[in-house]
């Protein structure tokens, strides 16, 4: 179907959407943003990131641009059709055909949701404060269903092996649940070792939600296939989109 190297989620995904995680390869970016960097304000050449996500858009066969919100590290969540470079969000929902729900990351975890109805789609951008802050929570709510009603899929994120952390970031998890503790894992001195699919699927778990897939792919380790703002500074960032086909 396409040149572009795709991740294809592995969760019983309802009839009528697609879901697709992209990696690093299959783009034409060059330097330290080789080569699908989708991101515009990476320091890359905006020109060769439109001309990525034109062939992404190409390969998937998309007939509408997927979103891209402006990412804050918060938990604001906007309908597909108003997200644009230039609006200020973490997660993006969709309820009608064509309309292409995307976050970037590279390193911060993605979290995709679909509803069993198929009606209502979402991605999340989860970093450590986006997660303590409430986005996949606030997601949740913008969808309108159930929680039971809802299914998850984590994307690829830094493994518990290398997202180091300062005290702050554990204390902000304890302050709001004591269980999050067992995220955590003593490194030296005072800094912690922080388990960040552990910790999603704590929040997702109290939430309600039921169905969680997904998981386990490290960003900061599979150097050739994923970007890591952690392990390389300057870098792409990756895609993790879900749509309504029909």
């Amino acid at each position: 179907m396409t040149d572009i190297p795709l991740i294809v989620p592995d969760w019983p995904l309802p009839a009528g959407l697609r879901a697709v995680q992209t990696t690093r390869g299959g783009g034409v970016s060059q330097g330290p943003w080789g080569s699908l960097n989708l991101a515009l304000h990476t320091g890359d050449d905006p020109q060769t990131v439109q001309k990525n996500r034109a062939r992404l858009s190409r390969a998937l066969g998309l007939t509408r641009t997927p979103s891209w919100p402006r990412q804050v590290h918060g938990a604001v969540v906007v309908e597909a059709a108003s997200a644009t470079d230039t609006v200020e969000a973490d997660a993006v929902v969709a309820r009608g055909p064509g309309e292409v729900c995307g976050v970037q990351t590279a390193d911060c975890l993605p979290v995709l949701f679909c509803s069993l109805d198929a009606e209502v789609v979402a991605a999340a951008h989860a970093g450590w404060r986006g997660l303590a802050g409430g986005v996949l929570e606030a997601t949740l709510r913008s969808m309108g269903r159930p929680p039971a009603e809802i299914l998850a899929w984590l994307g690829p994120a830094i493994g518990p092996e290398a997202f180091e952390v300062g005290p702050e970031v554990r204390a902000a998890f304890l302050a709001d649940h004591a269980g999050a503790g067992a995220a955590f894992r003593a490194g030296a001195g005072d800094r912690w070792f922080a388990d960040i699919y552990g910790l999603a699927r704590q929040r997702l778990e109290r939430a309600g939600v039921t169905e969680i897939h997904g998981g386990g792919r490290c960003t900061y380790t599979e150097t050739e296939t994923f970007f890591s703002y952690r392990r390389d500074g300057t870098c792409g960032r990756m895609a993790t989109l879900i749509w309504r086909v029909s």
